[in-house]
């Protein structure tokens, strides 16, 4: 048996963009020692900005630890990655370029190191391929900012190891993250399939003049996304059929799954014009924010909107109860 409780003493970080930047804070704040790898010269730089986001937002959640890791950069994989337990590559969204990356990792580490990839939807079988040990690599695809959010989708390949995913869910257990075994290998697992047709939709929207970017978002976040925030999807659904629960609500409304209303078996082609409507409708939303602005707001509610949950031990508020130990 696996102890759920017991962070491992060291974690190594590779890529350290907005993901993995994230993924050390998470950790630090945890109380592991954390080493992080990045060829860029403004990783020390984005890693301080996202670390001190993480600080501000732990301490308003009332989760601040009394001590943090020590961080560490170094200018090579194989510094990073010596007496890791966990190698987390964050490295970008490009397949030949994270098979590379973790079959580089993989020379250095030691027998007992287990190997993630925060992919957001390449399938774990793609990156064993020329993998000498394979079993020992899982998908742990995060959602931002990884340092509040608590989910986190585990994936194994065709050659990964029971053991090296129940690894995989103690550690991110460990960390206070809430992590959710797909047991299905596909693209883009659970929660990205969700978002791609939300978000293809979204596009056509844009594309053919029916909302703005802000209409979209202000039917989110003013509608369903509050629902969404605490019960998800069916949850909803079984209540909005009424006393006779989900049953009732497919017979319902199931048939207008055939009605012509969505577009998700097609995508609006990206062109100039639909990229400079949206960046220009988007510039026009939110353009008097900056970035690091919109990013403290961000978290200021989601913390709120956590504290608010684990009061009544609800949903991604029963995870803030993990960092409180």
């Amino acid at each position: 048996m696996i102890d759920e409780t017991v962070p491992p003493e060291r974690v190594a970080i590779v890529g350290a963009g907005v993901i993995g930047a994230a993924w050390a804070a998470r950790w630090l704040l945890r109380g592991v020692d954390v080493a992080v790898s990045d060829p860029s010269s403004d990783a020390p730089r984005i890693v301080a900005q996202v670390l001190d986001n993480a600080r501000r937002a732990w301490t308003r959640m009332g989760t601040a630890p009394k001590h943090e890791g020590k961080l560490d950069f170094s200018d090579s994989i194989e510094a990073a990655v010596l007496n890791a337990d966990l190698v987390q590559e964050s490295v970008p969204e490009n397949l030949e370029l994270k098979k590379a990356t973790l079959n580089q990792i993989e020379r250095f580490v030691g027998a007992g190191t287990l190997l993630a990839s925060s992919t957001s939807g390449l399938k774990p079988t793609a990156l064993q391929q020329d993998m000498e040990r394979p079993e020992r690599l899982v998908v742990g695809h995060p959602f931002n900012p990884v340092y509040l959010l608590p989910m986190v989708e585990v994936v194994g390949g065709e050659l990964t190891s029971s053991e090296a995913i129940s690894r995989a869910m103690a550690l991110y257990s460990a960390a206070g993250m809430h992590p959710l075994h797909v047991r299905v290998e596909i693209d883009a697992f659970i929660a990205d399939r969700l978002l791609e047709a939300v978000w293809r939709e979204a596009l056509w929207l844009v594309n053919d003049g029916v909302a703005t970017t802000q209409e979209i978002d202000d039917v989110i976040r003013f509608g369903f996304g509050l629902r969404w925030a605490q019960m998800g999807l069916f949850e909803n659904y079984r209540i909005a059929g009424g006393e006779s629960g989900m049953a009732h609500f497919i017979s319902q409304f199931g048939p207008s799954l055939s009605w012509p209303w969505s577009k998700l078996t097609d995508t609006p082609e990206l062109t100039e014009e639909l990229t400079l409507r949206i960046t220009e409708q988007s510039d026009a939303q939110s353009g008097h924010h900056t970035i690091s602005e919109l990013e403290r707001i961000r978290d200021d509610n989601l913390v709120d909107i956590m504290l608010a949950l684990e009061e009544n031990h609800w949903g991604a508020g029963q995870s803030v109860g993990k960092l409180r130990r």
